[in-house]
């Protein structure tokens, strides 16, 4: 069956891909409160009805995970990655409309998970099953990773998947994560975590004016200039300078703030949690910060641990340190990977706009398979005002949309 040939049978089944996004969103699979099993179940069922082999694997029997091929042994290999799981729905009276009702309308589905990512996990299964039944001959196979604890760190999904081999022969890789359907995710920041430690004297609270040491006023004026960091700039090589400028680009178009798009080149500290002190009568003689860093591509952290060094001395401060891991780094995937290129084309073909390769300026799943050196690349169907807030929602063009971009896409690697 040729690439035409298994468009158009897509398009003539457009309203099983529809409905089986809905049918996914009915599923409430919230993470951590609720259980995978039943999305997980739906999932291997509808693989195995459209006579793919599945196999559950599982680090955690709470988070289970499901694999799946199709192809042959030999060839070019493809990965796609997706996870089940979703964000709690929270104030269910703050959603117009039930969150997992799955509800349909002319133009939108509607519901928890919708952008992110059942939409993209539909895609990928719908797709799948179509080459299948197709008995499209294959000069390769796509490998399918569905994972359930995504949105609780990866622990037990993608990052054990990886760890354990089952990433191992892959040529590329495609994350049916969020983005918009003008930009293909081929990088994005490490996520890391600086703590910073205060230790001063107690003493009584009456007294606070004059005896101890105020751990917490000691901390808070090394907090003062945090901002700091963001002076420590990534490295990018010649042959990403083209992603890099349509990253910044991308950035004030998108969030539209003076001076955003540095974002994607800087590093950036957000403090997001403080503790300190024991009780209310007491001068605190402990206090500490933990600050999300996140690193850009080509990063020095002799240079930046350097950076927070001078911030504390320059604080004017005794007894302040701070601890940092930097273990994820900046990662990402070349613009002239076939994967991108693939992708960009047929994205653009089906859009008829202009499809920009970027870096992301938050992380995901995609860089343990990246780790691992296999070209990867995040793109799928969303509305992303909606994604872990209330009323989340997808376009039914995005998502019929998506699924003819991934089977041009496999089809241009794989016949």
């Amino acid at each position: 069956m040729t690439k035409e040939e298994l468009l158009k049978l897509a398009k003539e089944r457009e309203d099983e891909l529809i409905k089986l996004t809905s049918d996914l969103i009915k599923i409430n699979s919230e993470n951590p409160t609720g259980s995978q099993r039943e999305i997980i179940d739906f999932v291997k069922k509808y693989l195995e009805d459209a006579g793919i082999e599945a196999q559950e694997v599982a680090a955690n029997e709470k988070y289970p995970c499901v694999l799946a091929k199709i192809g042959s042994d030999e060839g070019y290999s493809i990965i796609i990655n997706g996870h089940v799981d979703v964000v709690p729905a929270g104030d269910l009276t703050k959603w117009d409309f039930d969150p997992f009702g799955g509800e349909i309308t002319d133009t939108q589905i509607l519901g928890r998970g919708t952008s992110d990512m059942k939409a993209g996990v539909a895609c990928a299964i719908f797709t799948m099953k179509l080459l299948k039944e197709s008995k499209a001959q294959l000069k390769g196979n796509i490998r399918l990773h569905i994972v359930s604890d995504e949105e609780t760190g990866g622990e037990f999904g993608t990052k054990w998947l990886c760890e354990q081999g089952y990433a191992k022969g892959a040529d590329a890789c495609l994350v049916a994560e969020p983005t918009s359907n003008s930009t293909i995710e081929i990088g994005q920041k490490g996520s890391n975590e600086l703590v910073l430690k205060a230790y001063g004297v107690s003493a009584h609270g009456s007294l606070g004016n004059y005896k101890g040491d105020n751990a917490i006023l000691k901390l808070s004026k090394v907090l003062q200039n945090i901002g700091r960091l963001h002076n420590v700039k990534g490295k990018f090589t010649e042959d990403q300078e083209e992603a890099l400028s349509n990253s910044k680009l991308i950035a004030q178009e998108k969030l539209n703030h003076p001076g955003i798009e540095n974002v994607i080149d800087r590093v950036t500290a957000n403090v997001g949690i403080i503790k300190g002190g024991n009780k209310l009568n007491m001068v605190p003689d402990y206090c500490e910060a933990k600050v999300d860093v996140r690193l850009p591509i080509g990063v020095d952290t002799e240079e930046l641990n350097r950076e927070i060094e001078n911030m504390i001395k320059d604080s004017n401060v005794e007894g302040v340190e701070y601890e940092a891991d930097w273990k994820n780094f900046g990662n990402s995937t070349p613009i002239n990977a076939s994967i991108v290129q693939s992708l960009k084309k047929n994205a653009e073909e089906i859009w008829r706009i202009k499809v920009l390769p970027a870096y992301q300026w938050a992380s995901s799943d995609a860089r343990y398979y990246r780790e691992l050196g296999i070209p990867t690349i995040q793109y799928g169907p969303s509305n992303t005002e909606g994604i872990h807030s209330y009323n989340e929602n997808v376009d039914i063009e995005d998502v019929l949309n998506a699924s003819k971009i991934y089977l041009m896409t496999f089809c241009d690697l794989l016949l």
